[in-house]
């Protein structure tokens, strides 16, 4: 049974979105869209998982509670962890933590939780 105690971590899920640039052109950038609390779990996984760990890619599972912001995540959205490292960003982009690749969303097997496969860091 999981417990909500286990959510010590602080993550948050950033969309790709474009707006107009001063040249008429589309200038995109990361938008925050769910910021909550989190459990990292490290798991053997399928031999997807297996394959990318030994690539030499970080492969973890997130799971966060369920809501409707949390069932909108997408794998077109990036994670970050907010409680560690890389406090001003980088580079053009300046929303805080390390980056993930959001490479796998499940919604509906739990109702209470939402797990999210991630991938990388990228920078």
């Amino acid at each position: 049974m999981s417990r909500a105690g286990a959510l010590v971590e602080a993550v948050a899920f950033d969309e790709l979105t474009g707006a107009m640039d001063a040249f008429g052109g589309t200038a995109q950038a990361w938008t925050e869209r769910v910021s909550c609390r989190a459990e990292w779990i490290y798991g053997k996984g399928d031999e997807t998982l297996q394959a990318a760990r030994n690539a030499g890619r970080k492969v973890y599972k997130i799971k966060i509670r369920s809501s409707g912001a949390a069932r909108a995540i997408t794998e077109a959205y990036r994670m970050r962890d907010t409680r560690r490292s890389l406090p001003s960003g980088v580079d053009g982009d300046a929303l805080p933590g390390n980056r993930w690749n959001v490479i796998e969303v499940d919604s509906i097997t739990n109702r209470a939780w939402v797990f999210v496969s991630i991938e990388g860091p990228t920078i």
